[in-house]
């Protein structure tokens, strides 16, 4: 078996902008696995907020053993992006070789098309307006937030869409005095969850705390282990396969999560119809489905994941799994 570790970046379509800084490129590693002559492969993205680097992922992902499958990965590296890209590398070189589908390997029923959000960067109220109005025909808009001064940008983003749903993501940008204090406006501006508005390590001050609008974990929430600290704090729960270090994690966490009670939402860092094919799967029947990567890019993957008004297709055996 072997393992190759490739480094692409793909331009995004405009600047994006959350609490913790902008950027204007996607910049991934591709992994590919190649086993008697057939290879699977995958993408990852390493995000700082987890201490991952390009160079530290690619490392982790060198360093394995010559020969394992995805049973043994578990225990080989932790939850997160390097993980991710072996496992989801591992699984479409298994249904190549099986001549399946993945979902069929799963267990899964064929999958069907999901609405996805599409994410609005963190903008002044004005440049947030425009954006609004520019995707209103869209079911589902995600907006960056994650200041203390965000009402202004959440009333202008209403007036440009208002027929539809929104959604926010403080990237743990709130403290609970801010969060406090806008939860009422929420709900009469119509917004249908909030998530992570509190640093993963000051979210106990959600204990308690009133949620009329669903609060979701994405930073406090990573694979099956982080389920028990969050009772009492959140309703949904975010499922990012560069969290829980692949698909095979991420289809046990969301029944896990599910069998806990809580809602789930399947979400996505900035990347590439590559790394949002597997996250389609686990998307079936979410909650929210926030897998917008490819939407927000100015170049994508050949056999690219297709969005149209049914929502994002599942992929392409052209493209993977």
């Amino acid at each position: 078996m072997r393992i190759e570790v490739s480094r692409d970046v793909f331009r995004l379509a405009q600047v994006f902008t959350i609490s913790r800084g902008s950027r204007t490129e996607a910049k991934v590693l591709t992994v590919r696995i190649t086993d008697d002559g057939v290879m699977g492969w995958g993408e990852c993205v390493p995000y700082a907020r987890y201490d991952e680097t390009l160079e530290s992922v690619t490392a982790e992902i060198e360093g394995l053993p010559g020969s394992f499958d995805r049973a043994a990965l578990y225990d080989l590296l932790p939850a997160g992006a390097a993980r991710n890209a072996v496992d989801c590398a591992l699984w479409d070189l298994e249904a190549k070789k099986a001549g399946k589908r993945v979902w069929e390997l799963a267990g899964l029923k064929s999958p069907r098309p999901e609405i996805t959000a599409y994410t609005l960067s963190l903008d002044s109220p004005e440049k947030m307006r425009e954006q609004a109005a520019l995707h209103a025909h869209r079911p589902l808009l995600k907006i960056k937030l994650g200041t203390p001064d965000d009402m202004p940008r959440l009333e202008a983003v209403r007036a440009g869409a208002p027929d539809a749903t929104i959604i926010i993501d403080a990237n743990e940008g709130w403290s609970a005095e801010v969060y406090a204090d806008l939860a009422p406006h929420l709900v009469r501006l119509g917004v249908a969850l909030v998530e992570q508005p509190l640093p993963a390590g000051d979210d106990d001050a959600l204990i308690g705390m009133d949620r009329p609008v669903p609060v979701c974990a994405d930073e406090s929430c990573h694979d099956r282990e982080s389920l028990a600290a969050l009772k009492g704090k959140y309703d949904v729960v975010n499922i990012k396969l560069d969290k829980t270090g692949g698909l095979t994690e991420a289809l046990s966490l969301r029944d896990a999560a599910l069998a806990q009670g809580y809602d789930v939402m399947v979400g996505c860092m900035v990347g590439s119809s590559l790394a949002m094919a597997p996250a389609t799967l686990v998307a079936q029947g979410a909650k929210v489905v926030d897998l917008d990567g490819p939407l927000l890019l100015a170049e994508d993957r050949e056999n690219a994941l297709i969005f149209d008004a049914s929502g994002v297709h599942p992929p392409s055996a052209a493209l993977w799994g």
